[in-house]
């Protein structure tokens, strides 16, 4: 019987007394050894959300895939959500068109919010681009803290998004 093991070890490090910035500067170097060799999206899309859960407690943390006109759930942490959102409706649809990270203090204030939990109060969106520069994904964030969010999240969450271009096509 084969058996693979994972080149890392499984298990992240991360100070939960640290300011915010400071878990993301920890945070980064790791997620870069944890998808650095995997090639496949979807795996490390899926690492990605468990870390970022992991390490922030964020309320939602996820993925939605481009699919034609939609966008379509993908590996995500936390309670279940929407499987398929609108490109014309939405934050995350609003992130995928401009191809621009999208911070939302208050999800009651976003003209056409898609309220898959209602225990969202904030939220981050973050566009990830294949290695031509189209949205293939967003990246999104919940907090059940409205204003959860500020420059600090979008400048490594835009880093971490990136971290996934060499993954895909």
């Amino acid at each position: 019987m084969d058996m693979y093991l994972c080149s890392m070890s499984e298990s992240l490090y991360v100070d939960q007394s640290l300011s915010k910035d400071q878990k993301y500067r920890d945070l980064l170097p790791q997620l870069k050894a944890l998808i650095g060799n995997e090639k496949n999206a979807v795996a490390n899309m899926a690492n990605l959300s468990a870390a970022l859960k992991s390490a922030f407690n964020f309320w939602w943390v996820g993925f939605y895939l481009v699919d034609q006109d939609e966008l379509v759930l993908g590996p995500f942490q936390g309670p279940v959500a929407c499987t398929r959102l609108s490109k014309n409706k939405g934050v995350c649809a609003k992130a995928w068109q401009t191809a621009t990270t999208v911070i939302v203090p208050d999800v009651d204030q976003f003209p056409g919010h898609i309220a898959c939990s209602g225990e969202t109060r904030s939220e981050i969106v973050v566009p990830v681009k294949n290695t031509n520069g189209n949205v293939f994904a967003v990246l999104d964030v919940d907090s059940n803290k409205p204003d959860d969010f500020d420059s600090d999240d979008q400048q490594y969450l835009e880093l971490i998004a990136a971290m996934l271009q060499t993954s895909v096509q």
